[in-house]
């Protein structure tokens, strides 16, 4: 206390300063709108400021809740447009045959391996959500992989970016059809090989799924065709497609269970017997 009361009695001149000068302050800004106006003005700049800053910061905090809401609701979307449409336009109302009964789990890829030739995917999704081999893997802007072995909380997926994939695919203006490989030099490419020389293919055509197989819907994305080449041994089109996807930037994926599968594998396995 007493080191409080020589402070100030050392600096009783600046201190009574101070004071006069806040008090004239205060009697100019009450007595004068314009001040009054700017005071009042900048209070609020500082302060917008300062919960503009404390929201983000709250943003931030939150982005693992918010991105996990909106993956549910993409995934509550998409089965909509599975449902109804084809999933690589926009508002059609002339339905896919065979989609109807899809249905989807969404999850988040935990590791994603894109620089050796056999690359496979983690997913932090396994049997206990439904997950089973052979499901279909994609995300908003095409396919991923397939499902290939389960535990109970998670699942490894054969990438598209896999030497041994093989996907059906097909021109999408035409209709014809090809398999979907990947020659194991770039992420940015696969390719789409033996496409009859019928078929009439320009570079910019968008490839999709075939719907040939039962682990993924007819018609969802793939990408575009950014080179045509001519197997001179088969009279074959190879196209050099650009993926949709940028796979080596992964998160949210969504899972298609296909609950008309079990039908279709049984009634083939009949037929070949």
């Amino acid at each position: 206390m007493q080191q409080i009361f020589i402070f100030i009695f050392k600096n009783s001149y600046r201190l009574l300063f101070l004071l006069l000068l806040v008090v004239s302050l205060v009697f100019t800004i009450q007595s004068h709108s314009y001040h009054r106006s700017k005071v009042i003005s900048s209070a609020n700049f500082l302060s917008g400021g300062v919960y503009e800053r404390i929201n983000n910061v709250s943003e931030y905090l939150n982005l693992k809740n918010q991105n996990e809401a909106l993956a549910i609701e993409n995934a509550r979307l998409k089965s909509i447009i599975f449902n109804a449409k084809d999933t690589t336009t926009f508002p059609k109302i002339d339905s896919i045959k065979g989609v109807r009964n899809a249905d989807i789990i969404v999850s988040k890829v935990i590791h994603n391996s894109y620089n050796v030739y056999e690359n496979y995917l983690t997913i932090n999704s396994g049997s206990a959500a439904g997950v089973k081999s052979d499901m279909g893997v994609i995300n908003s802007s095409g396919i991923i992989g397939i499902v290939d072995k389960t535990s109970k909380n998670y699942a490894t997926v054969i990438s598209i970016l896999n030497v041994k994939s093989q996907i059906n695919a097909k021109i999408k203006k035409s209709n014809h059809f090809g398999s979907l490989v990947w020659n194991g030099k770039s992420t940015g490419f696969v390719q789409l090989i033996d496409v009859p020389r019928l078929a009439s293919v320009r570079k910019g055509d968008t490839i999709v799924t075939g719907g040939q197989s039962v682990i993924f819907p007819e018609n969802i994305g793939v990408g575009t065709i950014n080179n045509i080449y001519v197997d001179n041994k088969t009279n074959y089109y190879t196209l050099n497609i650009k993926l949709f996807n940028d796979m080596t930037n992964l998160g949210h994926v969504y899972i298609i269970k296909s609950k008309d599968r079990e039908e279709i594998l049984n009634l083939e396995k009949k037929e070949n017997e």
